[in-house]
């Protein structure tokens, strides 16, 4: 990498590096360190009058105060920051003095990550501290931290841009509190889902993720290519299928936690690739489910909130069972007065284009009725709703309703104005599955890019005969972002999708050289502004000739500085 590409922050970093390793230190060594301590527990576990603990601890510099011959610094590791006191004489009690003048006061530096071994006290401030009595160099950083300063209450410098954050996850943990929590939150909701699944009998499995058909949900698949076979392959947009041949094989329940895969949209509530709970339970219901459901979730909010009561934005949400159960074609007619129930496609096309939805022929009377209720009534659940009794043309693989005919044993969980689960009484009717595959066949023939292809093995599959059994998918991200307050999906996302950094046109040096502009004033011209060859074009020979040459004085490059004559002769060769 040229010098010219790096700041000058990243250029001093850079010395310290050569300067350590002319010292016989070793800035990345590749031996353990061992660690007998841990910031939290190190704070938890004090006594003042218990005799000096001896520890070693390893973390990163997060600031420092040099006093002469006595310094402080703070030290964060994965628990959280402690103070480190450094005395010049107990660092270096001999006459050599290089570990503090020169080591830690001059080539260390705030991210660089240290090993310290020392005792515990408490200052004279009643903070409690790390006496160092060694310092062993274990990783040098060559970037700067965004650091946060403070002054008359107003912070500075703060890591705070939504697209740095995500996108450069790694300063963010290390910079912001509070985002660790959020994902250690995370992991407990995992933890927890696990825990009740397994003592209720159930065995995690694992499918395919890359499938020759996407099935199981009505969306957008990525599609790749599989060489070795050279054939088209999806990325799963579901497990569903997969686990339910489990269940004809005889598993009394299983439950996949992975990755699906939508081609669709990235908003605050959608992320392309997304984590998903299915659960396949043979012998139930979707009553049972619901009540399995309700308790489940009631069990994960206490195990990270510690209530059953959570605040989401200006929302207070309970999940302390039993939640209300509202059929889908009431609760279009409880917002918006229309009755679905017995209208024809054709009807609520008519009311859906009356009221100023976007619609088309190519709608089915499944997708008609999901508009509705999306555009009406979907955000307006706060607190957990069960949205029951699902058209059977919104529902290919629910099983048909015991009373209500052409509704089926469906419900999606409302949270919060969001989706947060699916569940169904599973079809089990292999000759009733195929013909609901062939009727969404006729919806992508109208053109439905979401309609569910044909699974020919999952149809043999049933006929083979599938116990009665209850399905359940639940969204872990929207779920995560729930049980944690968070009101993006970015948020309890270590790296969601991004846009493509923007990268700022820089012409290469070729289009310089042909200008004939020496090949070694290409990266100091760059540095100074002119990324292009076009950017030149009238620039002031004189200004231009300064700007470089200060350069060629500040980073001691060692060139032979040309004349002005020369800078206006490239210049005037770019007009040309």
């Amino acid at each position: 990498m040229n010098v010219l590409e790096l700041s000058e922050q990243e250029i001093v970093r850079r010395n310290s590096l050569a300067e350590l390793r002319k010292m016989g230190i070793e800035p990345y060594p590749a031996e353990e360190y061992v660690v007998t301590g841990h910031t939290k527990e190190i704070k938890e576990n004090f006594k003042d009058d218990a005799e000096p603990r001896e520890v070693r601890i390893a973390g990163r510099i997060m600031s420092r105060r040099i006093m002469g011959k006595a310094s402080f610094m703070e030290l964060q590791d994965s628990e959280g920051r402690i103070q480190v006191y450094i005395s010049r004489d107990d660092l270096c009690p001999g006459e050599d003095k290089d570990t503090y003048n020169i080591f830690f006061k001059k080539l260390l530096d705030i991210g660089d990550i240290v090993g310290i071994e020392g005792f515990v006290f408490r200052t004279q401030m009643g903070e409690i501290t790390v006496h160092a009595k060694n310092i062993k160099m274990l990783s040098k950083s060559l970037r700067p931290l965004p650091i946060v300063k403070m002054k008359d209450g107003k912070a500075y410098d703060a890591f705070e841009d939504p697209e740095l954050r995500y996108r450069q996850r790694y300063v963010d943990l290390i910079v912001n509190d509070g985002i660790k929590d959020i994902f250690l939150q995370r992991a407990t909701v995992l933890r927890t889902l696990r825990s009740v699944l397994d003592e209720a009998g159930y065995t995690e499995v694992e499918t395919p993720t890359l499938q020759s058909i996407a099935g199981g949900a009505s969306a957008r698949p990525f599609i790749t290519h599989f060489n070795a076979l050279d054939v088209d392959m999806y990325m799963r947009i579901a497990t569903e299928l997969y686990l339910k041949r489990l269940i004809v094989g005889g598993f009394e329940g299983v439950y996949e936690i992975g990755k699906n895969f939508r081609n669709e949209g990235m908003d605050r509530n959608h992320n392309p690739e997304f984590t998903c709970m299915e659960l396949y339970v043979q012998y139930k219901d979707y009553n049972w489910m619901m009540a399995f459901t309700e308790k489940l979730l009631e069990t994960v909010c206490i195990a990270v909130n510690g209530s059953t009561e959570r605040k989401v934005g200006d929302n207070v949400i309970s999940f302390k069972a039993p939640y209300r159960r509202l059929p889908i074609l009431d609760a279009i007619k409880e917002k918006t007065g229309f009755d679905c129930n017995g209208k024809s496609e054709e009807e609520i096309r008519a009311f859906c284009l009356e009221k100023g939805l976007e619609v088309d022929e190519t709608f089915g009377k499944g997708k008609l009725i999901d508009e509705l209720f999306g555009e009406f009534c979907e955000g307006t659940f706060i607190q957990p709703t069960f949205i029951t009794d699902y058209p059977v043309e919104m529902s290919p693989l629910t099983k048909m309703h015991r009373s209500k005919p052409g509704l089926t044993e469906r419900f999606e969980l409302m949270v919060n104005g969001k989706e947060l689960a699916n569940a169904y009484s599973e079809l089990n009717d292999p000759i009733d599955q195929e013909e609901r595959f062939v009727e969404q066949m006729r919806l992508a023939d109208k053109g439905d890019d979401e309609a569910m292809i044909i699974d020919k093995d999952f149809l043999r599959a049933l006929q083979y005969g599938m116990p009665p059994t209850s399905g359940i998918g639940i969204g872990i991200d929207r779920l995560v972002m729930l049980m944690t307050g968070q009101t993006t999906i970015q948020e309890v996302l270590f790296f969601p999708q991004m846009r493509p950094e923007k990268v700022v046109k820089r012409d290469q040096e070729d289009a310089y050289t042909e200008l004939g502009i020496p090949a070694e004033w290409v990266a100091p011209l760059q540095k100074a502004g002119y990324l292009t060859v076009d950017s030149l074009d009238g620039a002031n020979p004189g200004k231009v000739h300064q700007e470089i040459c200060g350069l060629n004085k500040k980073f001691k490059l060692g060139l032979t500085n040309p004349s002005v004559d020369n800078v206006a002769a490239w210049i005037d060769a770019v007009k040309k």
